[in-house]
């Protein structure tokens, strides 16, 4: 048996993703489709494959140089695309005339048998076997009692007994089909079985059942590919065993990232997916491989973070441990602030270790946007972000960045020259902190860089989703900086000179982002934390101890918008 893979296709339903990967190189649990089907051919025994090429040839090329076969596997380029009947004549030199051939579309993913699909092909004298199964939405051939292929796309049935179903992508064909199809440029072989059964030749159906298959053709049918491949998996690399009962996905209430989570629950037992959508420029930092990486390694370090179960980047799908619910700001926000004290030590005491030895062998090119906290992401990313999303896009102000740029500029340079650099979450918030079982867990440190420490403990003490009272920050402040001079040489002046730079430039990128997400994304909730960000601002502007008379009116002006 030789086969012929059809990979030529644009793959203009999968765009934007297909731009920089060609679709049969998607990936499934890691592994292209391509790969896939090359290994379900080498299964049946295929003896040859033929991939026709046309879109991105040079990436399925590279693919197929670094692996071997059981069988040759060879390419034929397509210059112009030719459909699958103009494929079909252009390998006609690949197979003799006392050869069959097996044609697979590259876009399936299929446990269809191929061995049994040819050993059918042997036990009838039609010219062409097409594999059809009932799948309504493709539906379109008509068949009939004796599974013989009669019609295609018409609306009305043949005379006699006929019922419509889909047609798998999986066909083999004799050399017959080549006098259907003209002799030079695109053929689709529809067009060609059409003339075929008009000329009296005859199309068998083997018509499948109790199996899976589904097309990748859509960004949709792409994911639900990918999480129906993965996630009986991840439950068995998470607890011995894949359920044998249904997978209940229930989608969790996001924050202010993009990406989806939900909870998988099967038999007692519980996953949470973070899908992260399809990777849309694989060459460039993704936040998917971001995360994925950056928590193997923190987890490595002994950092309390999730355990990833399993992943694949490219479909963005995440496959992690079940934390629960109870985050931070639930168990602090009702407490009193002596009863605060103990959680929120708790809390320093435990990231501690993550922040100096998160550090060690930490791999900068696993980061997401930026490699460290460098003054570009002080400035463009918290300081401008403050200006346009807060000032200007939330409260309607109309305020130039570049009149703030000469007090921006100092606060950047302060809190790097004062910062103690090591392991940098980046939104080391109370919603990023998980409880379970009175263990802290941190989560979302797919933003994770190298940095000054003071930003994230920070981010922890003035937070607004708890507001702890500036006694309260100033006690949690003093002991973070006790437990840190235990595990690392600490200049403690230099290092409270730094956290009040680091406070304010997190201020900034705090209000920055609530105004984008109420604004921009729709996210009203975030409203209700602007008042207590924006007192906390102008609390912080006059500790950092420099001039910021533009800085310190537009915080006041924001005060008293909310105020009124």
């Amino acid at each position: 048996m030789k086969a012929l893979i059809l990979a030529a296709g644009l793959g203009t339903r999968l765009l934007p993703f297909t731009r920089h990967t060609p679709k049969p190189l998607f990936t499934l649990n890691g592994r292209p489709v391509l790969e896939l089907t090359l290994e379900r051919l080498q299964k049946a025994g295929c003896r040859e494959v033929v991939i026709n090429t046309h879109y991105h040839p040079e990436q399925i090329e590279r693919f197929l140089a670094g692996r071997s076969y059981a069988m040759p596997v060879r390419t034929r380029h397509e210059p112009e695309i030719l459909g699958t009947g103009g494929a079909i004549r252009n390998v006609a030199d690949f197979w003799r005339e006392d050869e069959w051939l097996l044609v697979v579309n590259s876009d399936i993913v299929t446990d269809i048998d191929l061995a049994r699909v040819t050993a059918f092909h042997r036990t009838h004298q039609g010219a062409v076997t097409m594999v059809m199964h009932d799948f309504p939405r493709f539906n379109s051939v008509w068949v009939n009692a004796e599974d013989w292929v009669s019609g295609f796309d018409e609306s009305r049935p043949p005379a006699g007994d006929h019922r419509r179903l889909a047609f798998t992508g999986i066909h083999v064909v004799t050399r017959r089909v080549l006098d259907f199809l003209p002799p030079a440029g695109p053929a689709h072989i529809i067009d060609a079985y059409t003339a075929m059964l008009r000329a009296g030749q005859a199309i068998k159906a083997l018509i499948v059942r109790d199996h899976y298959w589904q097309d990748i053709g859509t960004p949709e049918s792409y994911r639900g590919t990918a999480l129906d491949h993965m996630t009986p998996l991840a439950f068995e690399t998470a607890f011995g065993r894949r359920p044998r009962t249904h997978v209940a996905a229930r989608l969790l209430q996001g924050d202010g990232s993009d990406r989806r989570w939900h909870r998988l629950q099967a038999e007692g037992r519980s996953l949470i997916l973070a899908d992260h959508g399809i990777c849309a420029q694989p060459d460039g930092r993704q936040e998917a491989d971001a995360f994925v990486h950056i928590g193997r390694h923190l987890e490595a370090r002994g950092a309390p973070v999730p355990h990833i179960y399993l992943y694949d980047t490219f479909a963005g799908l995440v496959f992690l441990e079940d934390l629960g619910d109870r985050h931070l700001q639930n168990a602090a926000r009702d407490l009193t602030p002596e009863a605060r004290q103990p959680l929120y030590r708790k809390v320093i005491d435990a990231w501690v270790p993550m922040a100096v030895d998160g550090a060690r062998e930490f791999d900068t090119a696993w980061t997401w946007q930026s490699t460290h906290y460098d003054r570009g992401v002080i400035l463009e990313r918290e300081c401008r972000y403050f200006v346009e999303a807060f000032l200007n896009g939330f409260l309607g102000q109309k305020v130039s960045y570049d009149d703030l740029a000469a007090e921006f500029e100092p606060l950047a340079d302060g809190a790097l020259r004062f910062g103690h650099m090591g392991f940098m979450h980046r939104d080391l918030q109370s919603r990023n902190i998980m409880l379970q079982n009175d263990r802290v867990r941190f989560i979302d440190f797919q933003g994770g860089r190298l940095g000054p420490l003071q930003y994230d403990l920070a981010s922890l003490l003035i937070d607004p989703y708890v507001a702890l009272t500036p006694p309260e920050q100033e006690r949690l402040l003093a002991y973070a900086v006790k437990a840190l001079s235990g595990r690392a040489a600490l200049d403690v002046q230099a290092f409270l000179r730094g956290y009040d730079y680091c406070a304010l430039t997190r201020n900034l990128q705090m209000l920055g982002a609530f105004g984008f997400l109420s604004r921009v994304k729709g996210k009203r909730s975030f409203e209700a934390y602007m008042p207590q960000a924006v007192a906390t601002l102008n609390r912080l502007i006059p500790e950092v101890g420099i001039a910021l008379p533009r800085l310190q009116a537009a915080a006041a002006e924001a005060a008293r918008h909310f105020a009124s």
